[in-house]
C-alpha cells in the first residue's frame, strides 16, 4: 500500500487496499439518501432514520443535511455519538431503564441544552423510576408511549395498560408525554399485511383518543413507526386522520445502504404495494460489499475466500459472490458467475463452491454482497467510500 504521505487517491483495483475491506459505493448511497427522503417528503411524514444500523456520524450528517427531521438511535451511548456529530434531535427507540443509563442521558442533555431528546416508556414503574430521577436532576425528559405487539418485544399490549402508564406520567412535573410509538416489524408470516395494518390502526387511534383525553397536550404530537419493511403501510396509515397536531415519524435504517438479502426483499414488496407507482425515481440500491481475496484453490469445485464471520453478517444468509476481478487485468470487475456459491463461512473463511473449469486462481479478487447490513457493519472500525471506478473517496469510522 502506498505511504499515507501520498497525496494520490487509492485504488481497489491497483491493490493499494488491503483485503477484506468493507467497501460503499457513493453514487449508490447517495441515490438511497435521497431516494428515501423525498419518499417521505412526497407523503407528508419526517424521517427520522435509524442510526444503529450503520452508526457512522459521517452518514448521520448526511442523512440530517439532505432532510431528515432526526436520527433515531437505541442506547444512550448512541445518543451520545449522534449528538456529537451535530444531531440536534434524537428519538431513542429504546426504554430508558436503570440509573446509570438515566445519568447518562441526564448527561447528554446538560451537554448539548438544545438537544430535542425522546425515549420510550411502556410501564407505569418505569414511568417512576424515570420521573423520580430526573426530579432529582431538576430536567424534564420527554417521553413517548410504546405501544407493542402481541408477543413481541417491549409496548404496552392494550388501552388499559397504556393508560395506566399516562396516569403515571401525569404525577410527575420531571416527565412529558410527546407522542405514541410503535415497532410493526416484529408481526411476520401468514396475512401480515392485514395484521400490520391492524396494529398500526390501533397505534394511530391510541394516539388520538390519548389526545383526546387530555394525556398529551404538546405540539405537535409525534406518532412514529416503520423499520425498513413497511415504512409505506406506516405513511399510509399514520396520515389517515384529520388531526393536525400529528407529527408522523418513520424511521427506517437500512434504507442507506440496501442489501441483496432480507431488506432486497422487503423493498420488493414496498414496490409492489405502490405497484411501481413511488414517486421517487428508480428504487433503493444494494451499496454495501466486502472485498476479499481468493486465498486457496484446495479441490478443483472449491475456492477459500480470505474473509469469514468476523467480516460479514451471515445470520439472515450467507454473502453472496457479486464481482469477480483478477488483479493486473486492464478490465473492471465483471459480474461473478451465478454458479459461483458460498456454502459455508467460518471465523476468517468462507467456502466457495465453482464448477471444475471455473476461470479462477489464487490471489483473484470476489466482492460478495450482504443481508441485513446492521450486522456487517458493526464488525468494522472503518469502510471505505468508493466512486464508480473504485477509487477511495472517503473513509468513514463506526462507533459501535
Amino acid at each position: 500500500m502506498r505511504s499515507p504521505s501520498d497525496s494520490a487517491p487509492l485504488n481497489l483495483l491497483r491493490e493499494e487496499i488491503a483485503l477484506p475491506a468493507a467497501v460503499i459505493y457513493c453514487t449508490r448511497l447517495q441515490h438511497n439518501l435521497h431516494w428515501m427522503q423525498r419518499f417521505a417528503d412526497e407523503r407528508g411524514v419526517k424521517l427520522a432514520p435509524h442510526g444503529k444500523t450503520t452508526m457512522v456520524p459521517a452518514f448521520f450528517r448526511h442523512q440530517v443535511a439532505a432532510g431528515a427531521w432526526g436520527m433515531t438511535l437505541a442506547t444512550p451511548a448512541q445518543a451520545r455519538v449522534a449528538a456529537e456529530a451535530g444531531v440536534s434531535r434524537i428519538l431513542m427507540a429504546n426504554q430508558l431503564v436503570g440509573k446509570q443509563n438515566c445519568a447518562d442521558v441526564s448527561a447528554l442533555l446538560r451537554d448539548f441544552p438544545g438537544l430535542d431528546f425522546y425515549c420510550l416508556v411502556d410501564s407505569a414503574q418505569n414511568a417512576s423510576q424515570l420521573g423520580a430521577f430526573f426530579s432529582q436532576q431538576e430536567q424534564c425528559l420527554q417521553l413517548l408511549l410504546e405501544f407493542g405487539v402481541s408477543g413481541g418485544r417491549t409496548g404496552c399490549r392494550n388501552a388499559d395498560q397504556a393508560i395506566e402508564v399516562c396516569e403515571e406520567i401525569a404525577h410527575w412535573r420531571s416527565l412529558k408525554l410527546c407522542g405514541v410509538e410503535t415497532y410493526e416489524g416484529l408481526i411476520h408470516g401468514e396475512d401480515a399485511e392485514a395484521r400490520v395494518r391492524t396494529h398500526l390502526q390501533q397505534t394511530r387511534d391510541l394516539c388520538l383518543d390519548l389526545i383526546a383525553q387530555g394525556y398529551i397536550q404538546c405540539e405537535p404530537v409525534i406518532l412514529s413507526g416503520a423499520g425498513s419493511a413497511w415504512y409505506d403501510v406506516v405513511s399510509a396509515v399514520f396520515t389517515d386522520h384529520d388531526d393536525q397536531r400529528i407529527l408522523p415519524v418513520i424511521r427506517p435504517g437500512c434504507y442507506l445502504t440496501h442489501d441483496r438479502g432480507i431488506y432486497q426483499q422487503a423493498q420488493a414488496a414496498v414496490m409492489a404495494r405502490l405497484q411501481n407507482q413511488c414517486c421517487p425515481v428508480g428504487d433503493l440500491q444494494s451499496s454495501l460489499e466486502i472485498w476479499a481475496y481468493v486465498q486457496s484453490r484446495p479441490e478443483p469445485d472449491m475456492a477459500i475466500i480470505a474473509f469469514g464471520k468476523r467480516d460479514a453478517a451471515y445470520d439472515a444468509g450467507l454473502p453472496q459472490p457479486e464481482l469477480h476481478f483478477r488483479p493486473g487485468s486492464d478490465q473492471k470487475p465483471t459480474a461473478a458467475p451465478t454458479a459461483w456459491k458460498l456454502t459455508a463461512i467460518m471465523d476468517q473463511h468462507a467456502m466457495m463452491q465453482v464448477p471444475q473449469n471455473a476461470d479462477l486462481q489464487v490471489g483473484d479478487i470476489i466482492a460478495f454482497s450482504t443481508s441485513h447490513p446492521c450486522l456487517t457493519f458493526d464488525k468494522w472500525r472503518q469502510l471505505l467510500v468508493v466512486d464508480d471506478d473504485y477509487t477511495v473517496v472517503e473513509r468513514v469510522e463506526t462507533f459501535f
